[in-house]
């Protein structure tokens, strides 16, 4: 039996490690063996929104009363029924004392990935900003543009497309430059079950630039995508939570832990050493370089420049515009822009995505 149990004082840090680490989204929190609440990357993700940060403990935001089964009536035709009908991931089976005995996962019920029962119908449009040179995976972006990188059988874009398909988007602009015509070639020869309309620029325009050619466009929000990373997440949660907030901009971003590898020096005026921290860890969110966005954002577009995603971001807060995060944790990103990135990826990416 998988090591997912946790107590109740776990910090909100080790909580997410430990969902990195069994790849579980659930994790049981007890007091000796005995159940007393559970914990998702969805308490989590609802605290850290909340509170603005990442201290504290699990028992401030865990689930004290999780659906279980008897270990008496338990069998996997009862667990399958329950996870259909309430959508969850894991179901501790436990005896009359509250000990947990066993648990069934959605995985191992079911053979593949959790899927809430539902059809979405997200009917909002995708922009990709495809037009960049690659350059931190030279060579291999000397012949290929980095839109076009294998994974398995298919590039890197089909993949970021095929992962918004399941929330019933159907219409993509991909805005492109370096090597355009090799990246419209491909996708002309593929068959489609999807729109998507190519965007010339006519330089470089930076992360945000070429959002002024789809002013004309775009009547409604919109998600804005990298084309060098993979989000596992429920789009259409994260589109109510960008609603909701009445938010210009919505980051998704993703948990990350850092451990530099170093002892790291603080020193008083003159140089005399305060302290030394031996291979500090640190956790916090990073952008994603996935976006919800307004469609009023186009106001700010007057002309084809030269503008990033960060530049935009300062731009619209001073003036008082509203940009909100929407956290993942550290396993539902996946990244590619880089070559150890990529590396990483592949290993990390059969099973998670169809590829």
């Amino acid at each position: 039996m998988k090591d997912i149990f946790i107590s109740r004082s776990t910090s909100i840090i080790d909580a997410l490690k430990k969902l990195d680490i069994t790849s579980e989204k659930t994790l049981f929190v007890v007091e000796n063996r005995k159940l007393i609440g559970t914990i998702t990357d969805g308490d989590i993700r609802r605290y850290i929104i909340k509170t603005g940060n990442l201290k504290g403990d699990i028992d401030a935001c865990f689930n004290p009363n999780p659906i279980t089964i008897s270990n008496v009536e338990a069998t996997a035709e009862l667990a399958r029924e329950i996870m259909i009908r309430y959508s969850i991931q894991v179901i501790p089976v436990i005896d009359d004392e509250k000990n947990i005995i066993d648990y069934y996962t959605w995985k191992q019920l079911f053979g593949q990935e959790f899927k809430k029962n539902q059809k979405y119908d997200l009917k909002i449009p995708v922009v990709i900003m495809a037009g960049g040179k690659g350059t931190r995976l030279d060579p291999f972006t000397k012949i290929l543009p980095k839109p076009l990188i294998p994974i398995g059988n298919k590039s890197i874009l089909e993949l970021i497309i095929e992962s918004f398909l399941e929330y019933g988007i159907k219409r993509f602009y991909i805005t492109v430059n370096y090597k355009s015509e090799m990246i419209i070639a491909y996708f002309n020869g593929l068959e489609k079950n999807y729109d998507i309309e190519f965007i010339k620029e006519e330089e470089f325009l930076g992360t945000a630039g070429s959002l002024f050619y789809l002013k004309d466009r775009i009547e409604s929000d919109f998600i804005l995508s990298n084309c060098d990373v993979l989000l596992k997440t429920n789009y259409l949660d994260a589109y109510n939570y960008h609603k909701k907030n009445d938010s210009m901009i919505t980051l998704l971003t993703s948990i990350q832990h850092y451990k530099i590898p170093y002892g790291v020096v603080e020193s008083y005026e003159g140089g005399e050493i305060s302290k030394i921290l031996e291979k500090p860890e640190y956790t916090f969110q990073i952008s994603t370089g996935i976006y919800l966005v307004n469609n009023s954002i186009f106001s700010e577009f007057n002309k084809a420049e030269f503008k990033d995603m960060p530049d935009l971001i300062k731009i619209i807060s001073s003036k008082t515009h509203k940009v909100f995060s929407y956290p993942v944790n550290t396993n539902d990103f996946l990244d590619i822009g880089q070559w150890e990135d990529y590396k990483r990826t592949i290993q990390k990416i059969e099973g998670t995505f169809n590829v």
